[in-house]
């Protein structure tokens, strides 16, 4: 518990999930309900309508195959048992390009916006990354999302490039900011 009472979030890696059963089984039905919850109420996870079950099934399959062959990390946040956010890296698939991951996607239940747990998600997989000897974690945000944009410079990435209004919502143009965090300079 925080000083005000709240719960502190459990954050998970791939590992843990797996060797706990009831996570296991309930983890990609709780997914799906965060990242379609969040991309119904607008945010910016890749997709323009909320994703379905089995899309978000088929990518969680692809992120935890990763994890075993070494290409990736997965984290999951949770509040007494309940998913609340979820990330991930995946190394570039290429062989030129292998000591590089792009931080694919953290997402964190509307509810739970404001209690630290998208730092604490980000923090852990910024870590994972170091350790498997990522040199360069690469990432890109909607221009119009000031907070995720904040949290990563305030994790140590920096923007790198920026593609105006290309992002189409609708009506609506956002940019495309390229941030990344290179470890070769922090050693």
């Amino acid at each position: 518990m925080t000083s005000n009472g709240a719960a502190e979030p459990v954050i998970l890696e791939a590992g843990e999930l797996s060797s706990d059963p009831v996570l296991q089984a309930r983890f990609a039905e709780s997914a799906h309900r965060v990242l379609a919850d969040l991309v119904r109420g607008g945010a910016a996870l890749g997709w323009v309508e909320p994703p379905s079950r089995h899309e978000v099934a088929e990518l969680l399959g692809h992120v935890i195959s990763a994890v075993r062959a070494g290409d990736g990390a997965l984290r999951a946040a949770y509040l007494d048992r309940r998913l609340v956010g979820l990330g991930y890296w995946l190394r570039y698939a290429r062989p030129t390009h292998r000591p590089h991951a792009d931080l694919e996607k953290v997402a964190v239940d509307a509810a739970a916006h404001g209690r630290g747990i998208g730092r604490a998600l980000t923090a852990a997989l910024i870590a994972d990354a170091r350790r498997a000897g990522i040199e360069v974690l690469t990432l890109d945000v909607r221009g119009d999302n000031s907070s995720a944009l904040h949290l990563y410079q305030s994790l140590g990435f920096t923007e790198y490039g920026r593609l105006p209004d290309f992002v189409a919502v609708g009506e609506h143009r956002f940019d495309k900011v390229f941030c990344m965090v290179d470890f070769r300079r922090q050693d």
